[in-house]
Protein backbone atom coordinates (compact mmCIF):
# COMPACT_ATOMS: atom_id res chain seq x y z
CA UNK A 1 0.00 0.00 0.00
CA UNK A 2 1.46 3.53 -0.65
CA UNK A 3 2.56 6.00 1.96
CA UNK A 4 -0.39 8.45 -0.11
CA UNK A 5 -3.04 5.48 0.95
CA UNK A 6 -1.93 4.83 4.50
CA UNK A 7 -1.62 8.33 4.83
CA UNK A 8 -5.59 8.63 4.03
CA UNK A 9 -6.81 5.96 6.47
CA UNK A 10 -5.23 7.73 9.31
CA UNK A 11 -7.14 10.72 8.67
CA UNK A 12 -10.15 9.22 8.22
CA UNK A 13 -9.77 7.08 11.41
CA UNK A 14 -8.82 10.36 13.08
CA UNK A 15 -12.36 12.28 11.95
CA UNK A 16 -13.66 9.51 12.92
CA UNK A 17 -12.54 9.18 16.63
CA UNK A 18 -12.87 13.05 16.92
CA UNK A 19 -16.73 12.48 16.03
CA UNK A 20 -16.82 9.83 18.41
CA UNK A 21 -15.61 12.11 21.26
CA UNK A 22 -17.87 15.05 20.10
CA UNK A 23 -20.84 12.74 20.04
CA UNK A 24 -20.24 11.37 23.18
CA UNK A 25 -19.47 14.69 25.12
CA UNK A 26 -23.18 15.79 23.63
CA UNK A 27 -24.72 12.91 25.04
CA UNK A 28 -23.13 13.44 28.12
CA UNK A 29 -23.91 17.24 28.43
CA UNK A 30 -27.54 16.83 27.60
CA UNK A 31 -28.07 13.97 30.10
CA UNK A 32 -26.38 16.07 33.01
CA UNK A 33 -28.21 18.99 32.25
CA UNK A 34 -31.60 17.19 32.32
CA UNK A 35 -31.19 15.05 34.45
CA UNK A 36 -28.71 16.18 37.39
CA UNK A 37 -26.92 13.83 39.67
CA UNK A 38 -29.08 12.79 42.81
CA UNK A 39 -32.05 14.52 41.02
CA UNK A 40 -35.56 12.51 42.63
CA UNK A 41 -38.37 13.65 41.14
CA UNK A 42 -41.49 14.66 43.85
CA UNK A 43 -44.48 12.22 43.73
CA UNK A 44 -46.98 14.04 42.36
CA UNK A 45 -49.77 15.44 45.21
CA UNK A 46 -52.97 14.11 45.05
CA UNK A 47 -54.30 17.71 46.46
CA UNK A 48 -55.21 20.69 44.48
CA UNK A 49 -53.97 23.32 46.15
CA UNK A 50 -51.03 23.30 47.97
CA UNK A 51 -49.41 21.34 50.38
CA UNK A 52 -48.17 23.71 53.30
CA UNK A 53 -44.78 22.46 55.36
CA UNK A 54 -45.82 19.99 58.05
CA UNK A 55 -46.46 20.45 61.23
CA UNK A 56 -47.66 24.03 61.35
CA UNK A 57 -50.57 24.21 63.50
CA UNK A 58 -53.51 26.62 62.86
CA UNK A 59 -53.00 29.42 65.88
CA UNK A 60 -55.65 28.68 68.54
CA UNK A 61 -57.84 31.26 69.50
CA UNK A 62 -60.90 32.20 71.84
CA UNK A 63 -62.96 35.25 70.36
CA UNK A 64 -66.59 36.05 69.62
CA UNK A 65 -68.63 35.93 66.19
CA UNK A 66 -70.77 38.15 64.78
CA UNK A 67 -73.41 36.27 66.91
CA UNK A 68 -71.69 37.30 70.29
CA UNK A 69 -70.42 33.47 70.97
CA UNK A 70 -67.44 32.15 71.78
CA UNK A 71 -65.33 30.94 68.98
CA UNK A 72 -62.13 28.91 68.93
CA UNK A 73 -59.94 27.03 66.62
CA UNK A 74 -59.91 23.59 68.96
CA UNK A 75 -63.70 23.09 68.61
CA UNK A 76 -63.63 22.26 64.98
CA UNK A 77 -61.29 19.24 66.15
CA UNK A 78 -62.25 16.04 64.52
CA UNK A 79 -63.22 17.94 60.85
CA UNK A 80 -61.50 19.83 58.28
CA UNK A 81 -62.43 23.76 57.98
CA UNK A 82 -62.04 26.25 55.27
CA UNK A 83 -60.63 29.29 56.56
CA UNK A 84 -60.66 32.27 54.75
CA UNK A 85 -59.72 36.31 55.44
CA UNK A 86 -62.50 38.95 55.06
CA UNK A 87 -63.75 42.00 55.86
CA UNK A 88 -67.90 42.87 55.61
CA UNK A 89 -67.58 46.08 53.71
CA UNK A 90 -65.38 44.59 50.52
CA UNK A 91 -67.24 44.39 47.21
CA UNK A 92 -64.52 42.73 45.39
CA UNK A 93 -62.11 39.56 46.41
CA UNK A 94 -64.17 39.19 49.77
CA UNK A 95 -67.54 38.44 48.13
CA UNK A 96 -65.43 35.66 45.08
CA UNK A 97 -64.14 34.10 48.13
CA UNK A 98 -67.55 33.82 50.01
CA UNK A 99 -69.01 32.01 46.79
CA UNK A 100 -66.18 29.70 46.26
CA UNK A 101 -66.74 28.60 49.78
CA UNK A 102 -70.48 28.16 49.34
CA UNK A 103 -69.67 26.25 46.17
CA UNK A 104 -67.74 24.13 47.41
CA UNK A 105 -70.26 23.11 50.61
CA UNK A 106 -72.77 22.75 47.49
CA UNK A 107 -70.46 20.48 45.30
CA UNK A 108 -70.01 18.47 49.30
CA UNK A 109 -73.73 18.00 49.73
CA UNK A 110 -73.53 18.91 53.33
CA UNK A 111 -71.73 22.03 55.58
CA UNK A 112 -68.09 21.53 56.91
CA UNK A 113 -66.87 24.26 59.48
CA UNK A 114 -66.04 27.51 57.33
CA UNK A 115 -64.44 30.38 59.31
CA UNK A 116 -63.70 33.98 58.49
CA UNK A 117 -61.34 36.05 59.85
CA UNK A 118 -61.64 39.50 59.91
CA UNK A 119 -58.94 41.94 58.44
CA UNK A 120 -60.21 44.69 59.51
CA UNK A 121 -61.15 44.81 62.86
CA UNK A 122 -62.26 48.67 63.27
CA UNK A 123 -64.93 48.40 60.25
CA UNK A 124 -66.35 44.56 61.02
CA UNK A 125 -69.21 44.21 63.32
CA UNK A 126 -71.97 42.18 63.70
CA UNK A 127 -74.40 43.94 61.93
CA UNK A 128 -72.00 44.39 58.80
CA UNK A 129 -71.15 40.69 58.89
CA UNK A 130 -74.10 40.03 58.60
CA UNK A 131 -75.24 42.45 55.73
CA UNK A 132 -72.49 40.78 53.98
CA UNK A 133 -73.64 36.88 54.29
CA UNK A 134 -77.17 37.90 53.81
CA UNK A 135 -75.93 39.15 50.84
CA UNK A 136 -73.40 36.56 49.58
CA UNK A 137 -76.21 33.40 51.05
CA UNK A 138 -73.72 32.30 53.24
CA UNK A 139 -75.96 33.13 56.57
CA UNK A 140 -75.20 30.01 58.92
CA UNK A 141 -72.71 28.53 56.64
CA UNK A 142 -69.81 30.98 57.17
CA UNK A 143 -68.88 31.92 60.61
CA UNK A 144 -66.81 34.89 61.27
CA UNK A 145 -64.14 35.50 64.26
CA UNK A 146 -63.91 39.09 65.62
CA UNK A 147 -61.78 41.24 67.97
CA UNK A 148 -59.23 44.22 68.10
CA UNK A 149 -56.80 44.41 66.33
CA UNK A 150 -54.42 43.25 69.14
CA UNK A 151 -56.28 40.32 69.03
CA UNK A 152 -56.67 39.24 65.45
CA UNK A 153 -52.83 40.11 64.63
CA UNK A 154 -51.87 36.57 66.17
CA UNK A 155 -53.90 34.99 63.63
CA UNK A 156 -53.15 36.93 60.37
CA UNK A 157 -49.20 36.37 61.32
CA UNK A 158 -50.05 32.47 61.98
CA UNK A 159 -51.91 31.98 58.79
CA UNK A 160 -49.32 33.92 57.48
CA UNK A 161 -51.32 37.16 56.00
CA UNK A 162 -51.88 40.63 56.32
CA UNK A 163 -54.46 42.95 57.09
CA UNK A 164 -56.74 45.30 55.45
CA UNK A 165 -55.48 49.17 55.24
CA UNK A 166 -56.22 52.50 53.89
CA UNK A 167 -53.16 52.17 51.40
CA UNK A 168 -53.07 48.28 50.77
CA UNK A 169 -55.29 45.29 50.40
CA UNK A 170 -55.28 42.69 52.56
CA UNK A 171 -53.88 38.67 51.09
CA UNK A 172 -56.42 36.91 49.64
CA UNK A 173 -55.88 33.91 50.30
CA UNK A 174 -57.64 30.48 52.07
CA UNK A 175 -56.26 27.77 54.11
CA UNK A 176 -57.80 23.99 54.80
CA UNK A 177 -57.02 23.25 58.63
CA UNK A 178 -56.84 19.30 58.76
CA UNK A 179 -58.75 17.44 61.52
CA UNK A 180 -55.93 17.61 63.76
CA UNK A 181 -55.38 21.45 64.08
CA UNK A 182 -52.41 21.63 61.66
CA UNK A 183 -52.47 23.44 58.54
CA UNK A 184 -52.36 21.87 55.17
CA UNK A 185 -53.41 23.26 51.86
CA UNK A 186 -53.10 26.71 51.00
CA UNK A 187 -54.50 28.43 47.95
CA UNK A 188 -54.10 31.89 46.74
CA UNK A 189 -57.53 33.25 45.80
CA UNK A 190 -56.81 33.38 42.31
CA UNK A 191 -56.19 29.84 42.15
CA UNK A 192 -59.51 28.92 44.09
CA UNK A 193 -62.44 26.96 42.63
CA UNK A 194 -65.57 25.35 44.18
CA UNK A 195 -64.30 21.84 42.61
CA UNK A 196 -60.53 22.16 43.81
CA UNK A 197 -62.02 22.80 47.70
CA UNK A 198 -64.43 20.25 47.44
CA UNK A 199 -62.30 17.47 46.00
CA UNK A 200 -59.38 18.63 49.06
CA UNK A 201 -62.08 18.83 51.62
CA UNK A 202 -62.96 15.32 50.58
CA UNK A 203 -59.31 14.23 50.82
CA UNK A 204 -58.85 15.50 54.09
CA UNK A 205 -62.41 13.94 55.54
CA UNK A 206 -61.20 10.53 54.56
CA UNK A 207 -57.94 10.97 56.70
Amino acid sequence: MSRRAIAGLFAIGAVALALAIFAATKVHETTSSAEPSGAVSAPDSAFEGAELPPGVRAPDFSLRDENGKRVTMREYRGKPVIVTFLYSHCHDTCPIQAQQIKGALDNLGRDLPALAISVDPPGDFPKSVDRFNREQGVTGRIRWVLGRESQLRPLWEGFHTTSQTPSSEHMARLVLVDKRGFQRIGYPSSQVTPERLAHDLRLLEKE
